[in-house]
């Protein structure tokens, strides 16, 4: 997404961290704030209104989602659904053992909750990526044992784009560890690359919808059919009694416009802008690619050693290029995932993210190149005087 900056560019490539909502959903959000705004637990016309245009959008994430709508539990977000998941699997698990599996490059907000539940009692098992980012399924499996009652694997990382294999990894789980609930944080894979999770086999999916062109503030849980988890919060029977609270209708709504508006994404245009973005970068002098190379195309971490990731950043910034030093979610933290990923301190310092949508174009990273390739040469000049 691009637009005129004084006598430049403005292009915004960190859609990882939020992407601008897409005009339809947009429409739909306005609509529903404005005509349709009865509460859906409301008997009157008013209410049965605002019910159908839940019940649309429930489908429409079902389907995209491959499952049922009554499978789909709308919630505040990425976050919330990662917290009802864990905290609820692990109330539920408690009796029959103790041991959770994890990556260390999970989201903060699975990290989180399991650092509680460690303190509660739980033992967490932290498994560190291969060298070039990745994970493979039999290192995922061989931690499991008669005690592992929850698995949280995450379909996508946030910073590099590796992709993990959840469904090679689960459907040795379900003989290995047959009591454990297993969850999948697929937060920035929805839409993005094909989510079955039918065919993944896990539990509970986790979604968000401003990682796809919808609004902040409301995502989804996906919560397998017969898994009755304790609700993270009391008071309504709204969600099939799974979240307590009046639903955010005109967001769900625009959630589900969102989504079917993906439908359309030419993910062609984004393999070709990564592989862009990933050439420029070979020929900047000392430039590194982080991403593993069959990673999800939207994002590219790299780095620029000797130029630390906040000065290029704000260098890039101040010439209308937006990108990321890290999650949105760990500002100020060093980027755990790369810590894990056990880079050398010269790539930790410098490494950036540019995540793509599908508002954004060839030109735009033609003039990101250029200007990162300024960066360097006067960044490290100036160092050097």
């Amino acid at each position: 997404m691009s637009e005129k900056r004084g006598e430049g560019l403005r292009a915004y490539f960190d859609n990882s961290s939020t992407t601008p909502v897409c005009a339809p959903a947009m429409e739909k959000i306005r609509e529903m704030m404005e005509e349709t705004y009865g509460n859906p637990s409301s008997l009157h016309e008013m209410g049965i209104f605002a019910e159908l245009e839940l019940k649309k959008a429930r489908k429409i994430i079902a389907d995209e989602a491959g499952c049922e709508p009554s499978e789909i539990m709308f919630c505040s977000g990425g976050s919330e659904a990662n917290n009802t998941a864990l905290f609820g699997a692990a109330v539920k698990t408690r009796p029959l053992g103790d041991h959770i599996i994890t990556t260390a490059v999970e989201h903060m907000s699975v990290l989180e909750p399991l650092k509680r539940l460690e303190n509660q009692g739980a033992s967490v098992e932290y498994l560190p990526p291969l060298e070039d980012g990745t994970f493979s399924a039999d290192a995922i499996v061989q931690a499991a044992g008669d005690k592992t009652v929850l698995v949280s694997v995450m379909l996508c990382n946030n910073e590099t784009g590796a992709v993990l294999p959840v469904k090679e990894a689960v459907r040795a789980l379900r003989k290995k560890a047959p009591k454990a609930i297993i969850h999948c944080d697929a937060v920035q894979a929805f839409c993005k690359m094909p989510v079955d999770v039918k065919d993944l086999d896990a539990d509970l999916v986790s979604f968000s919808a401003h990682k796809l062109h919808g609004p902040k503030g409301i995502g989804a849980l996906y919560i397998k059919k017969g898994l009755l988890l304790p609700p993270l919060i009391l008071g309504g029977p709204q969600e099939n009694g799974r979240r307590a609270g009046t639903e955010n209708t005109p967001h769900v709504a625009g959630f589900g416009i969102a989504v079917r508006e993906m439908a359309s994404l030419d993910k062609s245009l984004i393999i070709k802008m990564k592989n862009q973005i990933i050439s420029g970068l070979e020929a900047i002098p000392g430039a590194v690619v982080n991403s593993p190379r069959e990673a999800l195309p939207f994002i590219i971490n790299f780095s620029v050693p000797g130029i630390r990731s906040e000065i290029m950043l704000h260098f890039l910034e101040r010439r209308g290029i937006y990108v990321s030093s890290a999650s949105a979610c760990s500002k100020n933290r060093r980027s755990h995932v790369l810590m894990a990923q056990k880079l050398p301190q010269e790539l930790l310092d410098s490494a950036l993210r540019v995540s793509l949508s599908r508002m954004n174009t060839p030109g735009e990273c033609d003039y990101f190149l250029e200007t990162l390739e300024f960066a360097a040469k006067t960044l490290r000049n100036h160092r050097g005087a």
